[in-house]
């Protein structure tokens, strides 16, 4: 359990139930929940810096024949190299076509064909085509464009933008409140408690925490860490998926090239033009994602820059279909009708989080979380293409649900006000790279023992530095817990790739679940030890 350490004592108490984060999975809960009154806690502009709003590739559903859920959990636990969680993953996919059907109901504008159905696509390690898209590459940006506009005429929603949470309050093993604090860099604040009726953790997953990765800047694991170093159990931290066509530009964080495009027929190739997938995979391009990003790293790591070609499989078609990857290429002076795209591996999502239960209950009484920062067991070691805006939907309606469950009858609709205090502690900027540059040199797409143990010495290092700033705490105890699952786990296994054990322990796989002091007494052990 953990207490803020530049806490003030103030504490403001409400019937509302606070959400900490603003992307699809805390507004679909909000939603919900609705007309039970909630307060969500919004680092950034609602709709501004959630990964959710950067999500291409759509939300994968069986819409119907001849696929079916039951096919579309096959591909789940396929892809998840046998550590998905099968209950998990035939409620998921079951549900899965009710949640599109409710989003278009909510406004979603779908891609629609002449006949009025829904336009889908195939991606990597799909069986058949089921991913419902919005206009070609925006389904996230469009998806939570929609929600916006209905949160923001529901009376019952209050939105605290600007604001971030810091810690959990936990006391008695029950976590009763969240300590929060403005986010601004240059103006932050000493932390509130907010106590409401219940907290609901749905803010984002860890990519940012390496120095290349497709999430938006301030996702770097906060939330996960927060909720370690309050107690609660970690899961499947060392399964890290690395998109690999990120689009090699220079841009912090790097534009996608969404998977989409290789289910559209493009190819990948190398600079001297050589089409490399299929001499890794049967399924070539549209291999799992973690043979494609591994592939990708090969080919960088040999100085055979590798490159997207979408010329002959879509040519200008690009421009209107996929308008974020062609507004990308524009920014770099690419020309994708002509030229090939430079790609990379890069960070894309954390399959592990905060180890939660069929109904989206942490291990901590009192707390739910739903989304990224959520392990439910549905990703396994490398998670299906466009399953993760699918769980955020699933979850984040069965937490409303069971939240809703446990209020009162008579809730107070007053409107949280904090008054904040300056005086907080902002992370200092150079160690947040350094902890990113460690992050990617030691413990990203292919990792080896000595490689982790370095990582785990110099994110202590980087926390000693920081001891006092709640924010890096919550990044570094993140990173410490990535770092080692991935040095427990001593086999490859879907995204988690060790150079010194690549093999995998037999077919089926065990989940991982650590606490962060597990991890801690692990990475004491390791930095007291030269060796």
């Amino acid at each position: 359990m953990t207490e803020p350490l530049n806490q003030t004592g103030t504490t403001i108490r409400t019937d509302r139930v606070v959400i900490v984060g603003a992307g699809l999975a805390a507004l679909y809960a909000a939603l919900t929940l609705a007309p039970d009154p909630v307060v969500m806690i919004s680092p950034d502009v609602l709709g501004e810096g959630a990964s959710s709003a950067w999500a291409q590739g759509g939300v994968a559903a069986a819409m119907g024949d001849p696929d079916s859920p039951e096919s579309h959990t096959d591909d789940t636990l396929s892809a998840g190299a046998g550590t998905v969680d099968a209950a998990v993953a035939a409620q998921v996919t079951r549900e899965a076509r009710d949640h599109i059907l409710t989003l278009t109901r909510l406004g979603t504008p779908f891609d629609r064909d002449d006949q009025g159905g829904y336009v889908l696509s195939r991606e990597a390690a799909h069986s058949y085509a089921r991913v419902v898209r919005v206009k070609g590459d925006q389904a996230g940006a469009e998806i939570m464009k929609a929600l916006i506009a209905v949160v923001r005429e529901t009376p019952s929603i209050q939105v605290l933008e600007g604001v971030m949470a810091s810690d959990l309050h936990v006391k008695e093993g029950k976590v009763t409140g969240v300590w929060i604090e403005t986010s601004d860099p240059l103006d932050r604040a000493r932390p509130i408690l907010l106590q409401g009726a219940a907290t609901l953790l749905a803010g984002g997953g860890s990519g940012g925490l390496y120095k290349i990765t497709t999430n938006p800047p301030r996702i770097r694991g906060q939330v996960i860490g927060m909720a370690a170093r309050a107690g609660a159990v970690i899961a499947d931290a060392e399964f890290v998926q690395f998109h690999p066509t990120a689009i090699d530009m220079g841009e912090d964080p790097a534009p996608l090239a969404t998977e989409a495009l290789r289910g559209e027929g493009a190819v990948l190739r190398n600079n001297t033009g050589q089409r490399f997938m299929p001499e890794v995979h049967p399924d070539a391009e549209l291999a799992p994602r973690d043979v494609v990003a591994r592939a990708i790293y090969a080919q960088t790591q040999a100085g055979n820059r590798p490159v997207l070609d979408t010329r002959d499989a879509l040519g200008a078609e690009i421009l209107n279909h996929f308008p974020s990857v062609a507004e990308a290429c524009a920014r770099a002076g690419i020309d994708p009708v002509q030229d090939t795209i430079p790609v990379a591996a890069a960070a894309h999502y954390h399959m592990g989080g905060i180890s939660t239960d069929l109904k989206g209950r942490a291990t901590l009484a009192g707390l739910w979380v739903c989304g990224e920062a959520s392990s439910t067991g549905l990703h396994g070691a490398n998670r299906l293409a466009s399953n993760g805006l699918l769980e955020a939907l699933v979850y984040g309606r069965i937490c409303a649900k069971g939240i809703a469950a446990t209020l009162e009858e008579a809730q107070d609709t007053a409107e949280v006000t904090p008054h904040f205090q300056p005086g907080g502690v902002a992370p200092d900027p150079e160690a947040v790279e350094a902890l990113r540059q460690t992050m990617t040199d030691h413990v990203g797409v292919v990792r080896d023992g000595k490689g982790l143990k370095t990582a785990l010495r110099k994110i202590a290092q980087l926390e000693a530095q920081q001891d006092t700033c709640p924010a890096f705490l919550n990044m570094s105890a993140t990173a410490t817990l990535i770092a080692a699952a991935a040095l427990l786990r001593e086999e490859s296994r879907g995204a988690h790739c060790r150079l010194d054990f690549p093999a995998a322990n037999g077919d089926r796989g065990k989940r991982s679940f650590l606490t962060w002091a597990d991890a801690l007494d692990l990475r004491a052990r390791i930095v007291s030890d030269p060796s």
